[in-house]
């Protein structure tokens, strides 16, 4: 404990923001491109950017179930299971797929997808291998290269960290609505202060939102006594009952035909009239215990939940459709999880968030910066006498380096391999994913090195000269471009390709407010007008 309470959460603010601030980082900047993982992975699929976009049309469901059933009967047979797709605002294209039998000792088998072209005719069978956007969105919470459990639990330790720090950051924040309209550009430490101000406060509802929600999404994990007394260390058994329509009905080896899967549509549409349908799912081929699920598109409802309408695949008899009304808690832990994903988020309400994630992003970055600002003024008297910076400054200086520069350079350089790599490759997928960490490496062993102004020049260039040729990338490796796709009003493609040029404008922007010394963090002292904020940072550090 410190002499008063106000420097105590001061110094609580400055490290736990600090110590995991890297990690939350990564966290945040991945999560925000899941925002736009679909139109991410919409990108990274270059054979999908002509021929097959189209709208859900209702009237075309019965034609369209007919064709899909006589096409995966002939293609796929002996699979698993069945997944018709239909057109989505997000994937504006319809899609067969199925699920191979696993092989021994595996619990899933290989996903297929094939595309159907809008004249319903042909099938595109041969797109490249990616991840996309999704490699984005399991990133924020699962990390790579390591178990998805102990991923989860570092990933909650830190959320919980970031928790910490925003609630003592508006304790300690005595100015919070004064500072909010206040940046002094050029002014050495007090504009970095601002800037972490800014974009901490202006965006601070949804910092608290993302965090709590983010928590609670892995709840059970970091938490899991109650459901384990409740149903007596049987999870298995309380997921059965929290969503019964996902238990998985184990199939007879009893031969039975099935029946068309058509004949189902009016009592579908007796049930929920007009809503359009996401995806009907054919499990148990050719079994007696076969099942067809019918699931509705909800990207427009604030809710995360998928409740299905399941018939009997051989007799079209229905086994379960809207369950009981869920309780309270149900209800309030499904709105949460939707709040964090933002899965019913229309196009304006999509880009606020991810401005606010942009914004968490700069607080996060502000933020280290801004300690390692402040140490080096410290220890700016010793250097100057030929004495080294002590190792924390030099690793934190490293760090910031690595994540704040590197993370853009690492995203580039995703883009670019999935359009480089050979299609046919061996385990291309996870040779796009190595680019990424390849290029992080790279920056981090920079940082070993050289940590000045030079390499953050260096890194923040290389990733602005990427970013803002993407379009021509696109250009030279896939059947669009710019122009054309404006003209065809591919509004997602158009939106990456744009988006892309902006932030690699930025970046070189920023590379060019880079002052002339050897290091980035030798900046002018703060005046001595600077407000109570500025000394608690002081403080803090």
């Amino acid at each position: 404990m410190k002499e008063t309470f106000f420097r105590t959460m001061t110094w609580l603010h400055t490290w736990v923001g600090l110590l995991v601030c890297w990690v939350l980082l990564l966290v945040f900047f991945a999560g925000t491109l899941s925002y736009y993982r679909y139109e991410i992975s919409l990108w990274t699929q270059p054979e999908l950017h002509k021929e097959v976009f189209q709208d859900y049309e209702k009237g075309q469901l019965k034609a369209q179930l007919t064709q899909a059933q006589a096409y995966l009967a002939q293609h796929a047979s002996d699979a698993k299971d069945w997944r018709i797709n239909f057109p989505t605002e997000r994937k504006p294209y319809l899609s067969y797929g199925w699920q191979t039998q696993p092989e021994p000792g595996q619990r899933r088998g290989e996903f297929i997808e094939h595309i159907v072209k809008t004249d319903g005719k042909g099938v595109i069978t041969d797109t490249r291998d990616s991840r996309g956007g999704h490699f984005f969105y399991r990133l924020h919470f699962d990390l790579h290269y390591m178990p998805a459990n102990i991923a989860r639990w570092i990933v909650g330790f830190c959320t919980m960290f970031m928790l910490l720090a925003l609630i003592s950051g508006i304790v300690i924040h005595k100015r919070i609505f004064k500072d909010l309209f206040s940046f002094r550009r050029n002014k050495g430490s007090r504009s970095w202060l601002d800037a972490h101000n800014v974009s901490s406060v202006l965006a601070l509802p949804y910092h608290l939102m993302i965090t709590y929600t983010g928590l609670i999404t892995l709840m059970l994990i970091y938490m899991p006594w109650g459901v384990l007394t409740a149903y007596d260390g049987d999870a298995r058994a309380f997921r059965a009952e929290l969503k019964p329509s996902r238990v998985q009905v184990k199939p007879t080896d009893i031969p039975a035909e099935m029946i068309q899967i058509d004949t189902l549509l009016p009592k579908v549409k007796g049930f929920w009239g007009d809503v359009p349908l996401k995806q009907v799912v054919i499990s148990n081929l050719n079994d007696k215990n076969s099942r067809v699920s019918f699931y509705q598109n909800t990207q427009q409802s604030v809710t995360d939940k998928r409740t299905p309408l399941i018939f009997s695949g051989t007799d079209g008899k229905l086994l379960s459709d809207t369950p009981v009304a869920p309780s309270a808690t149900h209800v309030t832990h499904d709105t949460l999880m939707s709040l964090h994903t933002a899965r019913f988020a229309k196009p304006v309400l999509r880009a606020f968030f991810f401005i606010c994630g942009i914004m968490g992003c700069a607080m996060i970055a502000t933020g280290t910066l801004l300690w390692a600002i402040k140490i080096r003024q410290k220890q700016q008297k010793k250097i100057k006498n030929g004495v080294k910076a002590t190792l924390g400054l030099r690793l934190v200086e490293g760090l910031n380096l690595t994540f704040i520069a590197g993370l853009p350079l690492a995203t580039c350089s995703f883009f670019y391999a999935n359009r480089i790599l050979e299609k046919t490759m061996e385990n291309r997928a996870q040779w796009e994913i190595n680019s990424f960490f390849i290029a992080l490496t790279l920056v981090a062993l920079l940082a070993c090195f050289n940590r000045g102004q030079t390499s953050w020049r260096l890194v923040l260039r290389l990733s602005a000269a990427g970013l803002i040729a993407i379009p021509v990338l696109n250009a030279l490796t896939s059947n669009s471009h710019l122009i054309s796709n404006i003209n065809e009003q591919q509004w997602a493609l158009v939106g990456f390709d744009l988006t892309c040029m902006l932030f690699g404008g930025a970046l070189w922007f920023a590379s060019n407010k880079l002052r002339d010394s050897t290091n980035l963090a030798k900046v002018k002292q703060p005046t001595t007008q600077g407000s109570q904020l500025s000394q608690t940072v002081k403080e803090g550090v």
